[in-house]
């Protein structure tokens, strides 16, 4: 498949918020809000001192996937690590490479940062997930994701 990968802009927010409506109807924690996930990709994207990207597939006109990285500072390893995050390729576009090579880039800009990790969260009974991450060279580990949500108006 012909496409290629560049960082988004703030120009391509409409076509991302509907690739994250697709992976948020996967998602039992999570719900699709178009002006929710709007609102973050405009902040992600506005700050370019954030030490985060976003990095889309492109084929011509169309974006066919999507993935972000935000960095954040650990305590365990002395500096700055990554949080994967929106890793979605478009439906009728899967299977044919779009999610390894957004998933390959994004680990070499982490990479090209110094950023000594790279981690991410995934429904527990994605399978297909797991195995792919899993092809790519992630491990599990042995912390749970917890939360708590506050009500912000």
């Amino acid at each position: 498949m012909n496409f290629s990968v560049r960082r988004a802009t703030l120009d391509d927010i409409p076509v991302l918020c509907d690739l994250l409506c697709e992976l948020f109807s996967m998602e039992s924690d999570f719900s699709p809000d178009r002006e929710k996930q709007a609102r973050g990709l405009e902040l992600l994207l506005s700050d370019a001192s954030s030490g985060s990207i976003i990095l889309v597939a492109d084929r011509g006109e169309e974006i066919i996937g999507m993935c972000s990285v935000q960095t954040l500072i650990s305590t365990a390893e002395g500096g700055p690590v990554g949080m994967l995050e929106d890793l979605i390729v478009r439906k009728d576009h899967r299977g044919k490479g779009t999610g390894s090579r957004l998933l390959s880039e994004i680990l070499a800009w982490c990479a090209s940062k110094n950023i000594s990790r790279v981690q991410l969260l995934r429904e527990t009974d994605n399978e297909s997930a797991q195995k792919f991450y899993e092809d790519h060279g992630l491990t599990g580990t042995n912390l749970v994701c917890m939360r708590k949500m506050f009500c912000i108006h």
